[in-house]
């Protein structure tokens, strides 16, 4: 029987807002053609888009009027306080239906595993992570992992982590669920002071009511593999352990690459491979491997995104040997709780966010202390 489904629908291109925008469709285009091999394998279900996202779902995340206000800008009629017509968001003929699609394609990866039928799914057109309640932003439109995540919620979940490795803070999902405490999102980003969208801050950890369920690690521009992961490592598995998920949602944008236009991280695909993995891992370790996985930013639209996004697909399908791509770079990193550095900035930022959040969980900040 099959255990890995993978959304492979063409009409995800319909999500294009022109031949020059950096959020161009052939990077899911690329991936597929890519990954033919492994998606043939008998374990995996290969899916078009076959879940459908209602008005009442869609505005569970968005507001009625902004989505009055996406409609019409797909017909010619742009209201630009919504974040439509800008530089990043222009408009395009059927916004509103190809944006919506996307919602559905991650839905049905979503219910996949939330019916017990899969144990991993992957949407790589998913992952418009930016998209506000009330404002497009960031190449968003809807946010279709709010979406998933919300129907989640309305269908018996109660402990939902969200991993966001994306090069941009994860800030749309953060927005939506920032005063739910049975939502986790955890976000490790290019810091604000560097890079859009600007937040994302450590202090930036939830409400009263939820704090602590709100990660943030910020790190700096030129940010190596082998920090990136260490702060990866230095986190979140301890705090996972604490939340007990259900369910692991991720969102593998890969513009953290060294060469991708739009970011300043140093990452290399080996790296993201090894994040790939540690998710996978954790999935397992902590959710009973029920994970739900979509793509997200990525801007080397030929020579990282469809090989870093291959390389997902082949770790979340259980065939590593074909996680093939690479810059061909070993990616070594120490634990934390072996000793930090406070002259490491990397080490203070990772220190800095255990003491925000360790304790919300009951957890020591410092590793080799006794609690």
């Amino acid at each position: 029987m099959a255990s890995f489904f993978v959304v492979v629908d063409p009409a995800l291109a319909a999500y294009k807002f022109s031949d020059t925008h950096p959020l161009h469709p052939i990077r899911v285009l690329n991936t597929y053609a890519m990954a033919t091999e492994l998606l043939e394998h008998p374990s995996v279900t290969v899916s078009p888009v076959a879940a459908e996202v209602s008005s009442t779902m869609l505005e569970q995340v968005h507001t009625s009027d902004y989505i009055n206000a996406v409609q019409a800008a797909g017909g010619g009629v742009v209201n630009g306080q919504y974040g439509l017509g800008s530089l990043d968001v222009p408009v395009f003929e059927n916004m509103h239906e190809a944006a919506v699609n996307v919602c559905q394609a991650t839905l049905t990866a979503t219910q996949a595993v939330a019916n017990g039928d899969y144990v991993h799914a992957i949407n790589v057109g998913g992952g418009l992570h930016h998209a506000m309640p009330s404002k497009a932003s960031g190449f968003c439109v809807y946010n279709d992992i709010a979406v998933s995540i919300q129907w989640l919620l309305d269908n018996g979940y109660e402990r939902i982590a969200y991993i966001d490795i994306d090069a941009h803070h994860g800030d749309g999902v953060q927005a939506v669920f920032y005063d739910d405490p049975r939502v986790l999102t955890f976000s490790i980003h290019e810091s604000g002071k560097t890079l859009f969208p600007g937040t994302g801050a450590i202090h930036e950890s939830g409400t009263v009511g939820a704090h602590g369920r709100s990660i943030n690690i910020p790190v700096p521009a030129n940010t190596s593999d082998s920090e990136w992961l260490r702060a990866i490592t230095s986190v979140l598995p301890e705090v996972l352990r604490e939340f007990d998920p259900q369910m692991i949602f991720s969102q593998h944008g890969c513009d953290s690459h060294r060469d991708d236009p739009l970011t300043n991280l140093n990452i290399t695909i080996d790296g993201q491979l090894k994040a790939h993995e540690l998710i996978h891992q954790y999935a397992h370790d902590f959710a009973s491997g029920n994970w739900i996985a979509v793509g997200g930013g990525g801007y080397d639209l030929h020579n990282v995104v469809p090989k870093t996004w291959t390389n997902l697909l082949a770790v979340a399908t259980h065939q590593p040997e074909k996680a093939t791509h690479s810059d061909g770079v070993e990616v070594k990193w120490k634990s934390f709780s072996s000793g930090w550095n406070p002259e490491s900035e990397i080490d203070r930022i990772i220190m800095q966010v255990r003491k925000e959040i360790f304790p919300t969980f009951g957890l020591p900040a410092d590793p080799n202390a006794a609690f």
